[in-house]
């Protein structure tokens, strides 16, 4: 049975991961949905100071204070930068499989990458936390409908700015890191063309929006566990 580590995306807190979590413990898979700072349960702690360390340092503390080896480490969306750089740093045997859910995918390089700061986002007054608009879950997310709309606007919680514009800096280890990729056809990326890059991974397309863990649960659920059987001895 594997372990499975889910590190939400922006808006999100390990609350997104409530349909998911139970089909994966239902099959015997042991399951840590992590809440990265200022984020979900932790919005208290936000802070124009908090950033890409922060988060990084969570999910680091997850599975070493859990004694965790071997994870299937889940990044969703800005967290791929977040995954991949716990992956780079974390000790041998912590992390088996790291797998991209409609998320940011690193180049191997050694130079900073993974700032999204520039992209126009709307701000709150305070200038370092970008809210949830209905443009952007209109978007990116047209299969979140009804009660799951619902539900997941009275969740959300303003990204830190920082999150989105401080870039990760992997190192040569970076590049025998085992990886898997879902990717969404509605999640506002051209998945043809991430396609074109021949990812080095066993990867599976959804037809859904950008958070499947809400709207398309059970099929993500099903997907995760092929890439996890496809990557892992």
């Amino acid at each position: 049975m594997a372990t499975f580590v889910l590190v939400p995306g922006a808006w999100l807190g390990g609350w997104a991961w409530k349909k998911v979590t139970p089909l994966l413990e239902q099959k015997g898979h042991e399951v840590h949905a992590v809440t990265l700072t200022g984020m979900g349960e932790r919005v208290h702690l936000a802070s124009q100071d908090i950033g890409l360390e922060t988060a990084i340092q969570d999910v680091l503390n997850t599975i070493k204070y859990n004694d965790l080896e071997d994870v299937v480490l889940v990044g969703h969306s800005f967290a791929g930068k977040v995954v991949a750089a716990v992956a780079d740093r974390a000790d041998e045997k912590r992390v088996g499989l790291v797998l991209f859910l409609d998320a940011f995918i690193p180049e191997d390089v050694r130079t900073p990458q993974g700032d999204f700061s520039r992209e126009g986002w709307p701000t709150l007054e305070d200038g370092w936390r970008i809210p949830l608009t209905e443009s952007i879950l209109g978007s990116i997310g047209k299969d979140v409908q009804g009660a799951d709309r619902e539900w997941m606007l009275s969740k959300v919680t303003p990204w830190l700015m920082r999150y989105a514009g401080d870039p990760v800096t992997l190192s040569e280890k970076w590049h025998s890191a085992k990886k898997a990729y879902i990717l969404c056809t509605g999640g506002g990326d051209d998945v043809e063309q991430i396609l074109k890059r021949k990812l080095d991974g066993p990867t599976k397309v959804i037809e859904s929006g950008h958070w499947p863990m809400i709207s398309k649960p059970g099929e993500l659920v099903e997907n995760m566990l092929l890439l996890t059987g496809a990557a892992l001895p």
